[in-house]
């Protein structure tokens, strides 16, 4: 390993985007989230110096790629150029240029001379039948690697794991009825093969920006947050979504909805997942900051785990 972790500073030179306005994006965010004001002079200092230092390799697995797709389109500067210019994102299947064995080689070489200093991000499921036969990543140094053969190496490297997604939190939707792949999240990946890096997992289908990037840094800056019994950070998963919806006093009253389209009313009657659902939703929001699942239809409860299957149909009430 070496002394000196600082990686090459053209990747910010090339970039159209400046350091300051991704400060003021991201400290901006952290303040909407009510994180307090007097923190961000300490998320200035982690991006100033974790986040040229600190490598990230991303890998994905069993899923749709949504929590990259949802990363890359919600955050301000556009996060395609954060990524790949400005942060030292090393490694991430959907955004970089390189490919085969080219990419092959940086993932490994990366994992070797930053070991116990990077962090891994696991998107996607990971598919255990077959002998990890239903996911194969590449090809390095004439050995087929698969997304099980991936994780067994890369992960006990890192410095922290974290999940993003709920199929790599909890198994998601590969793992509903009816998997034939085996997949399984990585908490329990991890235990199944007694790897014991600390794994952060941030759920969602899919996961929110905000959660993805204030998890990266807390853990550049303060280290591991605190996690709740499912593994996820209190920070953004504490709190209840029926306790806080808009609609809460008309529940109180005994009023429900009728239908989706009716303005008036709870629709727990129609299926909404609130109470059983933890996370920030109802003051983050989506499409940056527009709205949210209750807005339009219900909450279907897609960070916590057993999702789909224990919270299936999603229109109807449980």
């Amino acid at each position: 390993m070496k002394d000196e972790q600082v990686l090459p500073e053209e990747q910010q030179t090339k970039s159209g985007v400046s350091r300051r306005s991704f400060l003021k994006a991201v400290t901006g965010t952290a303040a909407g989230i009510g994180i307090s004001q007097v923190f961000n002079p300490a998320l200035i200092q982690a991006l100033e110096t974790g986040l040229k230092r600190h490598p990230v390799l991303w890998i994905q697995g069993q899923g749709c790629t949504g929590c990259s797709v949802s990363l890359l389109n919600n955050v301000e500067p556009a996060i395609a150029d954060v990524l790949l210019k400005v942060i030292s994102l090393q490694y991430h299947p959907t955004v970089m240029a390189a490919e085969g064995a080219t990419a092959m080689e940086n993932l490994f070489a990366i994992a070797k001379e930053y070991k116990g200093r990077f962090s891994l991000v696991v998107e996607g499921a990971i598919p255990t039948a077959a002998d990890g036969k239903y996911c194969i990543i590449g090809d390095y140094h004439h050995k087929e690697y698969s997304m099980v053969d991936l994780v067994k190496e890369l992960a006990p490297m890192a410095g922290s794991v974290l999940a993003i997604g709920t199929c790599a939190t909890y198994g998601g939707i590969p793992a509903a009825e009816g998997n034939v792949t085996g997949a399984t999240g990585v908490m329990d990946f991890f235990k199944a093969e007694s790897i014991k890096t600390p794994v952060v997992n941030i759920p969602g289908c899919p996961s929110h920006p905000d959660w993805i990037v204030l998890s990266i840094l807390h853990l550049l800056e303060k280290g591991i947050p605190e996690l709740d019994d499912d593994g996820r950070p209190t920070l953004f998963f504490g709190e209840n979504i029926h306790d806080n919806c808009p609609r809460l006093a008309m529940y109180d009253e005994g009023e429900m909805s009728k239908t989706l389209s009716d303005p008036n009313g709870c629709r727990m009657d129609l299926g909404c997942k609130g109470p059983d659902t933890y996370a920030d939703c109802y003051k983050r929001k989506w499409n940056g900051g527009l709205n949210w699942c209750v807005d339009n239809a219900v909450c279907i409860g897609c960070v916590q785990p057993g999702f789909p299957d224990e919270f299936s149909p999603f229109y109807e009430p449980a």
